[in-house]
């Protein structure tokens, strides 16, 4: 079916004249949709046979990212775009792959400085100082899955795999952990992804501990933020129970949500910009999984090379956490009682945290 009937030669070019349509459509410029289909031609270029010419790097890409950008199906596409839905599917599927590739230079692991580069900004927009990311989960919605029996069955009663994400304080990913099962407690998908691993381990090259700011001491560790379904840690923090809450805790809950909610409003951002999120989708695990990690690394690529003008909103409109409560060690505890009484101390309040709580 493929033709100059297709969405590809009809539109293509004359999207190119006209930049707001072009962002529509693609969900980024031009200049950074050349940038990168010039780093995938060498993953998506294909040999011509006597039979047919092979489909363009640009046009795999062009499908690829209306798939992402609409969540239309298969059957959709191959109208749209003149081709057959098994060659839509492998062609989503490589590209996808392709884009995954670009992880090491999109989504690194961040060096001791760039540690510091982002606890600074944390601290600048979140006034949560020492603080290195919020981490999250969020469960992906999809048709259940063949002969998957509830594993893939959440607590918010759909089926799902959960995309796991540390976010800096400019809505980036850090790192992302892609396909438990829906059943799965976001304490145990961090404990046994790699991230949680090598941060239970110190090998994650974090910045050596100091002092808050305006105090002398004592030194205190660069932490994580989370919710109360994760465990607390000698590098990550959660709110205090919901139980006998006194006016110190309610600040520290508060001042932590401001800072953790950040993650929130970055999976917020994913889902508007790459509206496959907005229903189930109907695809194998191994593939459903294939397209979050392409979203994840686009949502970087296009917030580093365009910027987003993002009104933070999402976090006035977040709904209350399903807490499930999860002990950890002593350590942790006593770093949380620093930071809540340097909450309450004059140099770390802020103005308007009592009016907040």
């Amino acid at each position: 079916m493929h033709s100059e009937r297709g969405q590809f030669v009809l539109l293509y070019r004359e999207l190119r004249e006209h930049p707001d349509k072009f962002r529509n459509y693609t969900r980024m410029s031009i200049s950074t949709f050349d940038f990168l289909l010039d780093l995938l031609t060498p993953f998506l270029s294909r040999q011509d046979t006597n039979c047919r010419d092979a489909i363009s790097p640009c046009e795999r890409l062009l499908i690829t990212l209306r798939y992402l950008a609409t969540g239309n199906s298969y059957s959709s596409l191959q109208y749209e775009f003149r081709i057959g839905i098994s060659t839509i599917s492998e062609i989503v599927k490589q590209t996808c792959d392709a884009i995954w590739t670009l992880k090491c230079r999109f989504m690194p692991i961040p060096s001791k400085e760039k540690w510091e580069d982002i606890a600074q900004r944390f601290c600048m927009k979140t006034n949560f100082p020492n603080c290195l990311g919020a981490i999250d989960g969020k469960h992906i919605r999809l048709i259940k899955p063949c002969h998957s029996g509830s594993q893939f069955f959440n607590y918010k009663k759909f089926f799902s795999i959960v995309l796991l994400a540390v976010v800096d304080a400019d809505y980036t990913f850090i790192y992302v952990d892609i396909g438990a099962f829906g059943s799965s407690a976001d304490s145990g998908v961090f404990k046994h992804s790699k991230f949680g691993k090598k941060l239970a381990s110190n090998e994650l090259d974090l910045p050596d501990n100091q002092p808050l700011p305006g105090t002398e001491g004592p030194d205190m560790p660069f932490v994580f933020v989370a919710d109360d379904a994760f465990a607390i840690h000698e590098h990550l923090m959660k709110p205090f129970s919901l139980r006998n809450l006194d006016t110190r805790k309610r600040i520290f809950n508060y001042r932590l949500c401001r800072a953790r909610r950040l993650v929130e409003c970055a999976f917020g951002i994913l889902s508007n910009k790459w509206q496959i999120f907005l229903k189930p989708m109907n695809l194998k695990i191994e593939n459903a999984a294939k397209v979050v990690k392409a979203a994840c690394v686009l949502h970087n690529l296009v917030r580093e090379r365009d910027g987003v003008n993002f009104e933070d909103t999402l976090a006035n409109n977040m709904e209350p956490a399903d807490f499930i409560h999860v002990r950890g060690p002593i350590v942790g505890f006593s770093i949380r009682d620093e930071f809540a009484d340097y909450f309450m101390s004059p140099a770390g309040a802020v103005s308007w945290q009592e009016d907040m709580i």
